[in-house]
Formats: C-alpha cells, sequence, structure tokens
C-alpha cells in the first residue's frame, strides 16, 4: 500500500491509463507544458509527447468538440476543464450530442470520453471557481456522473471512466487534492462505476453524501457514537446512475435518513434521493427524510465571513443528525 493525495491518485490513474492504452490522450487549457493548473499533469508532456497531451485555447466548447469528435473515430480523450466554473459552454456538445450519440445511431457509435472538472467551494474561489454543476449533468441520459472523495476510490473511478465506452463527466472537489490523503495499493484495482459505499456502518440513521461532504459526514457520525447514536454513512461515489440498492436497503435498516451535499438545495441530488426514498421506503421511516445543502444563493461569495456561511460543517451535520434521533 501507498499513502498518497487524491490530486496524486488522479495523475497516476490518468498516467497508467496512457501508457496502457494508446488510444488514451488528454487535452485541455495549461495541460502540457505547466502541467495543469493543479499539477495533475505534471510531467506528462515530455512522457508521451504533444501529440498525446495536448495544450488547447481557451475554449471549452472547442475542448469538448473535440474530445467529442476523437471519441467518436475510436480514440479516448480525456478532457480537463480548468474549473467546473468554466464548463457550461460544453452544454451542446456533451448534453446534446455526446449524450446521445449511442442511442441516436443505434449503437453504431459510440463516445469513449471523459470531461474532468474540478469543482466545489472552500478555497476562496469566489462566484467563478466555487460552483457545484453536479445536478445538471446528473439530469440528463446517456451520461454518467462521478464524484469521488478519496484517493482509493479517484484512482479506481478514474480508470473505469477512461476505459467506459460512454461520455462520463469526473467532478473532482478542488479542497479534497491535497487536503485528503489515503492508502491505495500499488497492484492494478478498478472501482466500479454506479456502485456506493458504505463508509461507516451504523443502524439508527443513514446520512447520504459524495464529494468533499462525506468528511464532514464521516466526522460527524463518530462525533455521535459517542453519545449513542449510531449513524450509517453512504458514499454515492456515482452520481448518474445511482446505487439505489445500497441507499434503500440501509434506510429499511435504520428508518431515517439525512442527505447532505454542497450544491444548493432545490432540484439536486438530495431531492432524487429524497423521491427514490419515498417511492421505496416509506413504509419504513421512523422520520422525515431531511437533506442539508448549500443555502439558495447563486453563487459562493468571495468574502471568507459569507463563504464560510455558505458551506456545510461538521457541527451542521451534527445538529441535523441530532434533530433525526430525537424523532
Amino acid at each position: 500500500m501507498q499513502e498518497i493525495n487524491l490530486i496524486e491518485a488522479v495523475r497516476q490513474a490518468m498516467y497508467e491509463e496512457m501508457d496502457r492504452d494508446q488510444s488514451v490522450f488528454i487535452l485541455g487549457e495549461d495541460i502540457g507544458v505547466r502541467g495543469g493548473v493543479f499539477l495533475a499533469t505534471d510531467g506528462f508532456l515530455e512522457v508521451f509527447g504533444a501529440k498525446r497531451v495536448i495544450d488547447t485555447p481557451i475554449s471549452e466548447s472547442a475542448i469538448a468538440g473535440v474530445a467529442l469528435g476523437a471519441a467518436m473515430r475510436g480514440m479516448r480523450p480525456i478532457a480537463e476543464i480548468e474549473f467546473a466554473d468554466f464548463i457550461w459552454p460544453v452544454f451542446n456538445q456533451i448534453l446534446g450530442e455526446a449524450a446521445r450519440l449511442r442511442y441516436g445511431t443505434e449503437g453504431k457509435l459510440q463516445a469513449p470520453l471523459v470531461l474532468r472538472a474540478p469543482y466545489g467551494g472552500g478555497i476562496r474561489g469566489g462566484l467563478y471557481h466555487s460552483q457545484s454543476p453536479e445536478a445538471y449533468f446528473a439530469h440528463t441520459p446517456g451520461l454518467k456522473v462521478v464524484a469521488p472523495a478519496t484517493p482509493f476510490d479517484a484512482k479506481g473511478l478514474l480508470k473505469t471512466a477512461i476505459r467506459d465506452d460512454d461520455p462520463v463527466i469526473f467532478l473532482e472537489h478542488k479542497k479534497t487534492y491535497r487536503l485528503v490523503k489515503g492508502n491505495i495499493p500499488e497492484e492494478e484495482y478498478t472501482v466500479p462505476i454506479g456502485k456506493a459505499d458504505v463508509k461507516l456502518q451504523g443502524t439508527d440513521i443513514t446520512l447520504i453524501t459524495y464529494g468533499l461532504m462525506l468528511h464532514h459526514c464521516v466526522e460527524a457520525a463518530r462525533s455521535l457514537k459517542k453519545g449513542n447514536v449510531d449513524v450509517e454513512v453512504i458514499d454515492l461515489r456515482t452520481l448518474r446512475p445511482i446505487d439505489q440498492d445500497t441507499v434503500i436497503g440501509s434506510v429499511m435498516k435504520t428508518g431515517k435518513a439525512l442527505i447532505v451535499h454542497e450544491d444548493t438545495l432545490a432540484l439536486g441530488i438530495g431531492a432524487e434521493i429524497s423521491a427514490i426514498l419515498a417511492e421505496n421506503v416509506f413504509d419504513s421511516l421512523d422520520a422525515p427524510i431531511r437533506r442539508l445543502a448549500g443555502p439558495e444563493v447563486p453563487a459562493m461569495p468571495f468574502s471568507p465571513t459569507l463563504e464560510s456561511q455558505f458551506m456545510i460543517t461538521t457541527s451542521d451535520i451534527i445538529e441535523a443528525l441530532k434533530e433525526l434521533s430525537e424523532y
């Protein structure tokens, strides 16, 4: 086993897949000479050359369009959007074209591309470097949406995404890049897309989350265990498709559910999980389904005071769990 941080896990996954498969290449802004704004591709240009490590113009629509065209011709592009806040120009290429390609051609064409995007707040990024766009993509049939929270999951899921024959949106929370460390095996491994992971077993409340919030949720669950409230923590890992079986099975056991995500509340991932639970485990519920999410404001503020009010904390999660435990 080796202990690495999350950005190194992403780097290793791309490097190993490029070394394994000549059809894999990467493209994006500043990924070549600079090695990426977060250094995820540092040193790649020297190893793989300019034909497989392509610095692009500042045009997200061009990045997505080139990736889609290459994927249609049998290549496996990994396209990086430097910050998820700049992802909006790719909507037509990804939502309008890539997601529909297999369906629209009756399986004659595929779009095996990965769109990587650092997302999320808590790093003083302000309005244009802190957004969480996952719900927009998770709404779209034909796309797979992945949001790992640990180095083990990041590496294993990225490898799986690169090998997948359908387009995958791969979201990496910026604050976890160097903050979160973990052990990964030195030997080859992958993690399946569409399978959640129970990070902590519990019997009293099910806590469902993903991304950076996982680490706050685990901390909150461990804190409450000292007070004899046994919380089960589920890391979704994949947001499309959602692992309904794991979520439903856990809530049938505990009878209570709290869904936590950094993105705003309305029409988010939490709303979809709430609907899944309401439709499938209503008779097993001992309390209302609860959601804890970001406030309904247009974007993450730059001011440290306001940013701290926007971000969900361990204390916020503990309070919500305590309220649920009283039912």
